[in-house]
């Protein structure tokens, strides 16, 4: 019988954490999804894994004869993949859209200089998982933003920051000023993506800095297109990095400098006991973001 490895992470996170949403956070997927596929697995196996009640999630005596062997198996299957792709010299990283910008084919030329014949094999993760790929296993290192949920379970070094701008549509009435203070955006409906949770949502969502004001969802969205395409059609506004002026440019989406608002936080994360090949990695990312700062345009197009 073949089994899919990541139903067996789901079952993991399902069985420590004892409760489907306190799981399917961790996971960065949705508690339906999570739901489906851990009924998928007792399928496969043809065994009940867990009794459901109010209270959460309890393994049953199967369950907890899985929940024994599991933590060995994936630790087996991750070390085997990444001496596969070391003999294979390839190295696999994540990354969020924009995270480390420009930077990063200057941090990918360094590391080649460093570990000749090597391939840095970038991966693209969706805004619903702002580990990139980290919390599933899926990469050893990633380029990321800070903060975001699970950030302890790993290890991370800050890079640079950049200040933060808001997205507007661009018959929005603030849209051709300079500057906008954040206190003038706290009416506005806000664009979010499925992400938003814990430290990540209050962040992006500048929660701390609203003075108690409630957040009105305008839409919910995973793909930059569908953002895009939001806030151009006036559903609502959204604080975004600086440099999203430069990579999410259109006509009719205007970026502005916002103030009252604390910067966004690049950094590269990774796993522990990742290796030689990630820790040469990082300390590329560190050289080479080291005197690096990000603009903001106030306009796109």
């Amino acid at each position: 019988m073949d089994v899919d490895t990541r139903l067996l992470r789901y079952f993991a996170a399902i069985a420590e954490e004892g409760n489907l949403t306190r799981a399917a956070h961790r996971l960065f997927v949705s508690q339906p999804s999570l739901t489906k596929q851990l009924k998928h697995l007792e399928s496969q196996l043809g065994v009940r894994l867990f009794t459901r009640s109010s209270t959460g999630m309890r393994l049953t005596e199967a369950g907890r004869a899985l929940a024994a062997r599991v933590p060995p198996v994936l630790a087996g299957w991750d070390a085997a993949v990444g001496e596969t792709r070391s003999a294979a010299r390839v190295l696999r990283v994540g990354f969020l859209a924009s995270a480390a910008n420009d930077a990063t084919h200057h941090i990918v030329s360094a590391f080649g200089r460093i570990r000749p014949g090597w391939r840095v094999d970038l991966k693209q993760a969706p805004w619903s998982d702002p580990t990139a790929g980290l919390a599933a296993a899926e990469v050893p290192v990633a380029l990321l933003r800070l903060p975001f949920l699970g950030e302890d379970s790993f290890k991370v070094q800050a890079l640079f920051s950049e200040r933060r701008c808001v997205a507007l549509p661009s018959a929005h009435p603030l849209a051709g000023r300079a500057e906008i203070a954040f206190r003038e955006l706290w009416d506005d409906p806000v664009i979010v993506a499925p992400a938003l949770k814990g430290t990540w949502r209050e962040h992006w969502l500048a929660l701390s800095e609203r003075d108690g004001r409630e957040v009105r969802v305008g839409a919910v969205v995973e793909k930059p297109d569908e953002f895009l395409s939001a806030i151009a059609g006036g559903h609502g506004i959204a604080l975004v990095p600086a440099s999203t002026s430069h990579f999410f440019a259109r006509p009719d989406v205007v970026y502005v400098p916002v103030t009252g608002v604390s910067p966004s936080e690049i950094a590269v994360a990774w796993l522990p006991d990742a290796g030689e090949a990630v820790a040469d990695f990082v300390r590329c990312c560190v050289e080479v973001t080291r005197t690096r700062r990000t603009g903001c345009g106030t306009r796109s197009g």
